[in-house]
């Protein structure tokens, strides 16, 4: 299954694609997070990027400007070229335009293959900047916890070289730059949506409160794709 995560910042599709890819045995990839990663020196194993192309991206990164779309494209295809993606993969974060999108198919296409389908979560802005707001990373590790109901646990301690003891929050994690954020969204992203219903891919589960909630209305929507 080659599946695309869709929905706002913090609407919470990086958590359900986390489970999704464990429920599949499918790997779960944000080309955010392999920025980031590339950023503190660090690359996944089996990638063959070079040592230019790291540097670019994190240039780009560290001046605060979003990585081309042509280069983004290009480390995405590196990594789905992996032996882990064979039965397929959960995009967390891409595409966020229409052009990433119709580029995404091409790429695909010219390796015979398609994206399945396309899963919405659908959560309110004000819900949103309450969740975000509250959320905390970990800068030696990477890994996200937040405030109220995800702190990090004994493992998540034990896995961490620095404990996940000093955890801070993102500058994009605060609500003046969450509503720019969702704004753009809203701009730009969100315009993919009919890109996707156009072709009969995407299917819509509602974020709820309580994150069981939350998975049964994401199941119910997966038994769409699945049929």
């Amino acid at each position: 299954m080659r599946l695309v995560m869709f929905g706002a910042p913090g609407s919470g599709k990086g958590t359900q694609a986390e489970r999704l890819s464990t429920k599949y045995n499918i790997p779960q990839i944000s080309t955010g997070e392999i920025f980031r990663s590339l950023k503190r020196g660090e690359q996944i194993p089996g990638m063959t990027l070079s040592k230019d192309v790291v540097d670019e991206i994190s240039n780009i990164i560290n001046s605060g400007a979003l990585v081309p779309d042509e280069l983004t494209i290009s480390v995405l295809k590196n990594r789905i070229s992996l032996p882990d993606c064979k039965n397929g993969f959960i995009l967390d974060g891409f595409p966020r335009t229409i052009n990433q999108g119709e580029v995404l198919d091409k790429m695909l296409s010219e390796e015979g293959t398609k994206i399945d389908g396309v899963l919405e979560i659908n959560v309110s802005d004000e819900a949103i900047i309450k969740r975000l707001s509250g959320r905390r990373t970990c800068p030696a590790c990477g890994k996200t916890y937040h405030i109220t109901d995800k702190l990090p646990t004994e493992a998540d301690k034990e896995a961490c070289p620095e404990h996940c003891a000093n955890l801070i929050q993102r500058d994009d994690d605060k609500e003046e730059v969450i509503r720019k954020r969702l704004a753009t969204y809203h701009e730009v992203t969100a315009k993919l949506k009919p890109y996707y219903e156009a072709q009969g891919k995407l299917v819509t589960a509602n974020g709820k409160e309580k994150l069981e909630d939350t998975i049964a209305e994401v199941d119910a929507a997966m038994s769409k794709i699945e049929q």
